[in-house]
């Protein structure tokens, strides 16, 4: 991912303040000497440090993937929004010789990953995720002495990644001067589809006072 000095993250509280709004991204594994990796999209939770959990179905086609090398990559994107030529124009300049772009945001976590078969520890994890995902007092914790939990347990397997690299890509026209990115944030609040409004956010958030 290209990240230019205008879009990258001010420091390590801004992607984790993101990365902890957001609990779905894919986990891409790649193996060794494979022509290409997997990706999975899947739920996670993040424990706002360095430790992510998640569970697969224990017929996912990652697993000999992270067994033969378990440096895996889980990114997450979100945020985003189609910045048209004409918005991106700069003042005094033609609009039909001018380029689109991108906004959004991603955060690209390397990690290290550790396979969790053993039942307990795959109990404690589900429960884990449970609490995070679901309404108070909805589901009761895992438990393997459940009969009905310990025959659904061997069905996945649990994965625990601890991050050892970050990469963070915040691109909401950093480059451009504050009343051009005032302008863009007009626009993409009148306009009001899919992530407008956040990608808005975004902009006005990252622009300094005028």
């Amino acid at each position: 991912m290209l990240i230019h000095p205008w879009d990258g993250a001010t420091d390590d509280a801004e992607w984790r303040d993101w990365l902890a709004g957001h609990d779905f991204g894919h986990l891409v594994a790649a193996g060794r000497g494979r022509d290409l990796p997997v990706v999975q999209p899947t739920h996670f939770v993040y424990d706002g440090a360095a430790a992510v959990w998640l569970h697969l179905a224990r017929a996912n086609p990652i697993w000999p993937l992270l067994e033969e090398n378990p440096h895996a990559l889980l990114t997450v994107t979100g945020d985003y929004a189609y910045v048209p030529a004409g918005w991106n124009a700069a003042p005094g300049t033609d609009p039909a010789k001018r380029v689109p772009t991108s906004y959004y945001a991603s955060v690209q976590l390397e990690c290290t990953a550790r396979v969790i078969d053993d039942p307990g520890r795959k109990a404690a994890l589900l429960t884990r995720q449970l609490a995070h995902f679901e309404e108070p007092g909805t589901r009761v914790p895992v438990r393997t002495g459940d009969e009905e939990d310990r025959r659904r347990l061997p069905g996945i397997r649990g994965v625990e990644l601890t991050v050892t690299g970050v990469r963070a890509k915040f691109k909401f026209g950093g480059n451009k001067d504050v009343a051009q990115r005032e302008r863009i944030g007009e626009r993409l609040a009148c306009r009001a589809e899919g992530f407008d409004a956040a990608a808005r956010a975004q902009v006005l958030r990252r622009t300094p006072p005028g």
